[in-house]
C-alpha cells in the first residue's frame, strides 16, 4: 500500500514509518523539514504539492500536532489547538478533492479525551469525555476541548469514499531516544522512579508494537470507524506502574515525589504536571471486541521487554 503519515516525524511517526516500511509499504511522510526523497514538504496549514501525495494514496494517518512535552502556557495550548485542528482540515480538504481518494484516514486524537477518574475505566460506549471534573486545575479543560476540536475537524470533512477512525491513543512506549519510555526509565535509573503525589492516578499505555499492530488491523477492517481507544487493557495505578518499571530498569528504590516536588521537576524539564497527575483509566473496547489481541497487555512484561532492548542499543 502507499501510506501518507502527516506530521511523521515524531516519535509516534517514526514507530510507524520504520515497521510500515518493513513491512513493504511505500511510505511517505509529510514535514515541514524534508530529508530524502520520502519525505514531503508541507507547513500543516495551506495546500501546496504534497496534496499529490493524498490522491491515489491507499492509506492517510494523520499525525501532526505541536508535542504536549511542553510547558501548559496559554501561547503553547493555542499553539497545540491550532496545529492540530489546521492540520487535520488541510488534510481533509486534500482528501475530499482527490480524484482517487485514500481508502481510509486514520485521524490522531489522545486518551486525554477521558475524564480524570479513578472509579472506573473509560471505553468509547461509557467512558465519561473530560472537561467538568471537580479538584482539578481549570486548564486541563482546555487539553479536552483540543482533543473535541481535533476530532470535530475529522469529522466535519466530507469524504463519502474514505473511512475515518479517530486515534485515542495513550502513551506510546517504545525504547527510542526521547520518547516517553526512554524519559521515564532515565530518571528511573537515576532514582526518581518512585510514585508521584501518592501514586493512585492510573495511567494508560501501549507497547509501540501492539500499537503498530492496531494501526495495521483498524487498515484491514472496513467496518470500523468513529473514535478507537489505543491502549492496553489493562491501565494500572501510577504507583504499581513505577514499581514495575524500576524491577525492569534493575533499581531497588525509587524517591517518591510530592505534587509540589512534582511541579518543580516538570519545570526543570520544560514540561507539565498534567501528564503525570491525571488520572487516564483508559480501556480499548472496541478493539477487543472486534478481535484484536494484544501481545503486551500488561505493563510488568510490557516494561521488562522495553527495558531489555533499551539495554541492548545503548
Amino acid at each position: 500500500m502507499k501510506i501518507v503519515i502527516p506530521g511523521g516525524t515524531g516519535q509516534v511517526g517514526t514507530i510507524l514509518d520504520r515497521a510500515l516500511t518493513a513491512r513493504g509499504h511505500d511510505v511517505v511522510v509529510l514535514t515541514r523539514s524534508p530529508q530524502g526523497r520520502r519525505q514531503v514538504h508541507w507547513d500543516g496549514v495551506t495546500h501546496g504539492d504534497w496534496v499529490k501525495e493524498i490522491d491515489g494514496s491507499d492509506v492517510v494517518i494523520n499525525l501532526a500536532g505541536r508535542s504536549v512535552s511542553c510547558r501548559y502556557t496559554p501561547e503553547n495550548l493555542a499553539a497545540m489547538m491550532s496545529s492540530r485542528v489546521e492540520s487535520a482540515r488541510v488534510v481533509g480538504e486534500a482528501v475530499a478533492a482527490a480524484g482517487r481518494p485514500p481508502r481510509v484516514w486514520l485521524q490522531m486524537s489522545t486518551a486525554t479525551i477521558y475524564a480524570h477518574r479513578f472509579d472506573a475505566a473509560n471505553d468509547e460506549r461509557d467512558g465519561v469525555i473530560g472537561g467538568h471534573e471537580d479538584g482539578v486545575p481549570g486548564y486541563w479543560a482546555y487539553s479536552i476541548r483540543i482533543a473535541q476540536n481535533w476530532e470535530a475537524a475529522q469529522e466535519q470533512a466530507t469524504t463519502p469514499h474514505t473511512r475515518k477512525v479517530a486515534l485515542r491513543s495513550a502513551m506510546v512506549m517504545s525504547p527510542d531516544r526521547g520518547g516517553v519510555f526512554n524519559v521515564l526509565s532515565r530518571l528511573t535509573r537515576l532514582g526518581l522512579g518512585g510514585p508521584v503525589a501518592g501514586g493512585r492516578q492510573f495511567v494508560s499505555w501501549i507497547h509501540e508494537h501492539d500499537f503498530v499492530r492496531a494501526v495495521e488491523f483498524l487498515i484491514d477492517r472496513d467496518d470500523l470507524a468513529g473514535a478507537v481507544n489505543l491502549a492496553a487493557p489493562a491501565p494500572l495505578p501510577h504507583r504499581e506502574f513505577m514499581r514495575d518499571l524500576r524491577a525492569a530498569s534493575r533499581m531497588p528504590v525509587g524517591l517518591p515525589a510530592t505534587r509540589h516536588m512534582a511541579e518543580i521537576g516538570a519545570f526543570v524539564l520544560r514540561t507539565d504536571t498534567e501528564l503525570l497527575l491525571k488520572s487516564r483509566r483508559v480501556v480499548p473496547g472496541r478493539l477487543l471486541d472486534a478481535g484484536f489481541t494484544f501481545e503486551h497487555p500488561r505493563w510488568r512484561s510490557a516494561a521488562a521487554d522495553l527495558a531489555a532492548r533499551r539495554r541492548r542499543t545503548g
